[in-house]
């Protein structure tokens, strides 16, 4: 099995770059965040003539999240269903695809470290926590991916030393994050790649920061250790963000074996 996680940044604006990208890689599932667009007005009839099933949940302008998978799902649903105020079924998504559960999730990307994105940021990761233990267990078979916001390690952000204050990078959220993958999760990428430098986004606003590699590597795909044994490789695929309109986010894939 292929998975890829990809924030399109508008999956309007990305049609061609995504519908390209499944051409000719042709994963077997495909998490998507930021689609930016309301459910009646998702591009559906764009991927009409590629062989899968979309399952999505968005909003306007903001947010938003689809899972396109070859085949077609078991359980499917969005949000934390928890009876909390704010359900954020446009930032988290979760299907059973063959037996493997995969939960895909857009985090709060925080804004400044005081304000109140930011403490609702580090909630969320302690909600996400409780959510795993109400739906899974970390013996199951897991995937969870997606564009976390978070640059784990000092590896994973270019010049770390001046981004310790940054909602994606401080201590707290670092821990945080840990915290929740500590739950019972491994990422696949360093699995396979424990000191390689490979970033998956990189900033709008900072010219040439592709070419410069200034970047971070802020979008994970993680996996209970039922899957690990399987889990054959992980890479980052640059192509789209070099692409004409693109997201500031790349693609992020893993391949496991049956």
């Amino acid at each position: 099995m292929k998975i890829a996680t990809y924030n399109v940044n508008s999956i309007r604006k990305r049609i061609d770059i995504l519908h390209k990208w499944l051409r000719q890689h042709k994963p077997d599932v495909v998490c998507l965040q930021e689609t930016k667009v309301q459910d009646h007005e998702f591009p559906l009839q764009a991927f009409a003539d590629l062989p899968y099933v979309i399952n999505f949940c968005g909003e306007k302008s903001y947010n938003g999240v689809a899972i396109f998978s070859r085949t077609p799902p078991d359980l499917v649903s969005f949000g934390f269903g928890d009876g909390e105020p704010q359900e954020d079924s446009t930032r988290l998504a979760r299907v059973v695809v063959n037996g493997i559960t995969i939960i895909n999730t857009y985090i709060p990307q925080g804004f400044t470290i005081d304000s109140p994105k930011y403490a609702y940021k580090l909630e969320w990761f302690q909600r996400l926590r409780r959510y795993f233990s109400r739906v899974v267990s970390p013996g199951q078979s897991v995937i969870w991916c997606g564009d976390m916001n978070v640059a784990p390690e000092p590896i994973d952000v270019h010049s770390p030393e001046k981004h310790l204050k940054h909602v994606c990078f401080h201590e707290d959220v670092r821990r945080a994050y840990q915290e929740t993958v500590s739950w019972g999760f491994v990422d696949v990428f360093r699995h396979h790649f424990p000191r390689r430098q490979q970033f998956t986004f990189w900033d709008y606003r900072r010219p040439g920061a592709l070419e410069a590699n200034r970047g971070w590597r802020i979008d994970h795909i993680l996996v209970t250790p039922t899957l690990l044994p399987y889990s054959h490789t992980a890479n980052v695929d640059i192509q789209p963000r070099r692409e004409e309109s693109p997201s500031d986010h790349t693609v992020l894939w893993a391949e496991f074996l049956a």
